[in-house]
């Protein structure tokens, strides 16, 4: 049968010199351990298949019912690996061999003395796996044991590996995060019933029509004052008549002489910022950092990606979640779990004026402050903080027109300066009374460049909201100028500019006038963006931030990039469960769902087959790993947290069981699915907040993902990418046997849809 075999590395050949340089100067680790067994046997279907059982963190108990199933790696190979963590590196294990499915069926364990892997070296002799089935029947396996010590930093995306050796990680089966590769090989995906055009735009249906490039300040908040009517002048003096908004489709009377009220604090009154706060703290990371200083800002959350715990501060301030109505300002955050436990919290022990959170952007014109304010705004509503982005060049397109030319903006032009900072304070005055209404976070965009203006603002906020200033700042001149061009094409302040080089000139003037006189943040609470927008590298600096959702905003930031990459979302292929109409469950797939899973290999074949450093995500569930099978040539990552909304005592059911055996239950969850908890089981906010490390790591990434899970978990995600209400996330279509592809970079972010099969 072949003789045994037993390994134990502890670094060795494969670990990089540079993860080893790192552990050897007492970076630490966590152990990965990686458990093979091999036969020549050709298993029949419903045989004995070889599993694991033992100690923590193995399983937690000896009982071979809970013993961890080791995935099929080749046609004689089977694997399991997994994480131990550092205060446990003492395993005692066994194999044995037993139904996957079929607990009450025969169990058998292999002969001879309990395995032990003492901080990865196997103690004892290496010996083969021997299972007697009979007296005179005695199954042979050989036995190789792996363990790698390897940073923390990597846990949550040791794929990475993949892409830097160009080796295929050795971790897969970690409870909540585990990662493997399926070998290239021919296998079905040839057959002809699974192949595919050779042009994909074949399979292109259309998507919803949120998708597509937009200008992102046109899509915020509107003036309140829209209905007011008022005197609307170009730069040259002349008035406009009338002008119809296009958000909108309101018609904006501007024939009336009767201005906009607006009240702009007497600038010459406020403090200077010399003796407004005292700067305290200033912390300085890299999202790239893998050195003491990262440890102390990071924990494992549990579910494969780590958060942000707190930032150096003096102070603390704390944040509340509002619902729409004012009559709920008290009542308890839509947001689920963590989110509320934190927003209570904070609602206790906070300072009044700091129960809203204003986000004031700072910074240089085309350096993405709307792009990453409007990024921001869709992370904190789809976790369920109310917010809202007021983007102060709306307003004063609004209020004086398109046509301003580039020295509308001089310093030395007191109209211009007027102009603009009246329409600064009414954006700011509505984003205060919105809060007051019941608003929790308000995005502030704007230049905000000088010291002078930032006084006002925080004049205005006093005892009404918390300002923390977030500054983006970009040296890199190939950007910028891809900004500016950008910007040409797509801001309403150019729209009636036929020349894109004259364009492009007004808009550099503009921009030098705002650089004469450009204060960086030096004064109170402040976040700095520094060279982040590339993706590759740069800094964070944070000052005098403390409290649960800041300390959120700031871990997000460090993960936001623009690097355009294409997201694949699809559900598994038909289960036999979708047959049958039962909820939950972890069956296999129907033969439609087999012949999909062939397909989409293709697909993912074809789609991304330039590619070499994308992934593959699927749940822990067999339907999505099955589904998943076919696609070959890349890092796989299997995710708890994309399993499905866990159904509770409801699992296994039908709709119309639950609706006649559990009516209570069946009307509640009809008048409330996005709120409504299974008995002993999930709501639609349960799943947002495990799927959060989720989104961060997505948004984190660099090169093309496919996910591959199921309806619930996939409307959540859609609709962070759409910018969705939660109240819309229950009733998303999300279709089976069909490609979401969102396609996210500098322009926002596009959809497009691809139907494989009906």
């Amino acid at each position: 049968m072949g003789t045994g075999a037993s390994s134990s590395s502890h670094g060795g050949g494969d670990v990089p010199e540079e993860e080893e340089e790192y552990l050897d100067q007492g970076g630490g680790g966590q152990l990965y351990v990686s458990l093979k067994m091999e036969n020549n046997y050709k298993l029949k279907k419903g045989e004995l298949l070889p599993h694991v059982f033992g100690s923590v963190p193995l399983v937690g108990s000896w009982d071979s019912s809970k013993a961890l199933y080791m995935e099929r790696e080749s046609t004689s190979m089977w694997e399991l690996s997994f994480v131990v963590p550092p205060n446990h590196e003492t395993l005692d294990f066994k194999f044995l061999l037993k139904s996957k499915y079929n607990s009450n069926a025969l169990c058998v364990v292999e002969e001879g003395p309990n395995r032990q892997l003492i901080g990865g070296a196997l103690q004892g002799d290496a010996r083969k796996a021997l299972f007697r089935i009979s007296s005179d029947e005695v199954l042979e396996y050989r036995v190789f044991i792996k363990a790698d010590r390897v940073s923390p930093f990597d846990l949550a995306a040791s794929w990475r590996a993949y892409q830097e050796n160009l080796r295929p990680s050795a971790v897969r089966g970690i409870p909540d995060v585990s990662i493997g590769s399926v070998p290239e090989t021919g296998g079905e995906n040839g057959s002809s019933s699974a192949s595919l055009e050779l042009d994909l735009e074949h399979y292109v249906v259309p998507a919803p029509p949120f998708s597509g490039p937009v200008y992102a300040a046109n899509n915020t908040e509107t003036p309140r004052s829209l209905s007011l009517t008022g005197v609307f002048t170009k730069s040259d003096g002349s008035v406009n008549s009338s002008c119809t908004y296009k958000d909108s489709g309101i018609p904006i009377d501007r024939s009336s002489k009767k201005e906009m009220e607006v009240v702009i604090p007497d600038l010459s009154k406020m403090y200077s910022s010399s003796g407004m706060v005292e700067s305290k703290s200033v912390g300085t990371f890299s999202p790239f950092q893998k050195q003491d200083s990262q440890r102390g800002l990071f924990v494992d959350r549990g579910v494969g990606s780590p958060r942000l715990v707190k930032s150096s501060s003096s102070s603390a301030f704390s944040t509340e979640v509002r619902k729409e109505s004012p009559e709920t300002k008290n009542s308890m955050p839509e947001a689920a779990g963590a989110v509320a436990a934190a927003a209570v919290a904070d609602q206790m022990l906070g300072p009044k004026e700091d129960v809203h959170l204003a986000i004031v952007l700072v910074g240089l014109p085309a350096r993405g402050k709307t792009f990453t304010a409007a990024k921001l705004t869709r992370y904190l509503r789809w976790l369920g903080h109310d917010t809202k982005h007021f983007n102060v060049g709306k307003y004063r397109r609004l209020k004086h027109g398109t046509n301003q030319t580039a020295d509308f903006f001089r310093a030395d032009n007191p109209e211009g300066m007027e102009a603009r900072n009246e329409v600064a304070a009414m954006a700011f005055d509505d984003m205060v009374s919105w809060m007051q209404e019941g608003g929790q976070v308000g995005i502030f965009d704007a230049t905000n460049s000088t010291k002078k203006r930032r006084n006002m603002l925080m004049k205005m906020a006093e005892g009404k909201c918390k300002i923390i200033f977030l500054e983006t700042i970009c040296n890199d001149e190939r950007i910028i100028e891809r900004n500016i061009r950008l910007k040409i094409q797509q801001s309403p302040d150019y729209a009636e500019e036929p020349d894109f080089e004259a364009g492009c000139k007004d808009f550099k003037d503009r921009l030098s006038y705002y650089e004469k006189v450009y204060d960086p943040v030096e004064e109170g609470s402040y976040i700095k963006m520094i060279d982040m927008v590339s993706g590759h590298g740069g800094q964070i600096q944070v000052n005098n931030i403390s409290g649960y959702l800041p300390g959120r905003i700031v871990f997000f930031l460090v993960n936001t990039h623009l690097t355009p990459r294409p997201i694949l979302l699809t559900r598994h292929g038909e289960s036999m469960d979708n047959l049958r109409g039962r909820i939950g469950g972890d069956h296999a797939l129907s033969d439609a769902g087999e012949l999909y899973a062939k397909k989409l290999g293709n697909f993912v074949e074809k789609r991304l087959k330039s590619e070499r450093a994308a992934s593959i995500w699927t749940s822990t569930l067999e339907r999505t790993i099955l589904t998943a099978g076919p696609i070959s040539g890349f890092p796989k990552i299997q995710w708890r947290a994309l399993d499905e909304i866990y159904a509770g005592v409801c699992d296994g059911m039908t709709y119309d069981e639950i609706k006649k055996n559990m009516p209570e239950e069946y009307e509640a969850r009809k008048k409330d699915k996005l709120r409504y908890r299974y008995p002993r089981g999930e709501s639609y906010l349960d799943v947002i907040q495990r799927l959060e490390p989720v989104i961060i790591e997505l948004e984190r990434q660099r090169a093309p993902v496919v996910v591959i899970s199921h309806q619930a978990v996939l409307r959540a995600l859609y609709a962070y990418f759409a910018d969705r209400p939660l109240k819309e996330i229950p009733h998303i279509e999300m279709p089976l046997h069909t490609i979401i592809e969102i396609q996210m970079g500098v322009t926002g972010v596009q959809e497009k849809r691809y139907k494989l099969m009906d």
